[in-house]
């Protein structure tokens, strides 16, 4: 059982019971902090679980990582004209991680 969000690897590798979430690599749950979205998801999950009887299971959750598809265009895509903005963004994201820890909203 994975609750995945790269459905060609886990179907290449031969996973045989499967929660899809087509959201970015690293999100397969949900968005950070949208307990709702995660708890449908491992909800959706566990139901699998107890409910499939072959392998081959495949289940899709119609959850979207925001309005548009744009993330997808350029997900992940270093270029040199983007690697100072992305350094950027890692810095804020390591301030706002941290920021995050002192206020108590990560998991132990």
């Amino acid at each position: 059982m994975v609750l995945g969000s790269a459905l060609d690897i886990l179907t290449q590798a031969g996973t045989p019971r499967i929660v899809f979430n087509d959201l970015p690599l690293g999100n397969p749950a949900g968005k950070p902090f949208d307990t709702a979205m995660q708890l449908r998801s491992v909800d959706a999950a566990l139901a699998l679980f107890y409910a499939a009887e072959e392998g081959g299971a495949l289940e899709t959750l119609p959850h979207r990582w925001s309005e548009q598809d744009d993330w997808r265009r350029n997900f992940m895509e270093v270029r040199p004209d983007n690697q100072a903005q992305l350094l950027s963004l890692g810095d804020e994201n390591r301030r706002q991680r941290l920021e995050n820890k002192r206020l108590g909203l990560f998991r132990p």
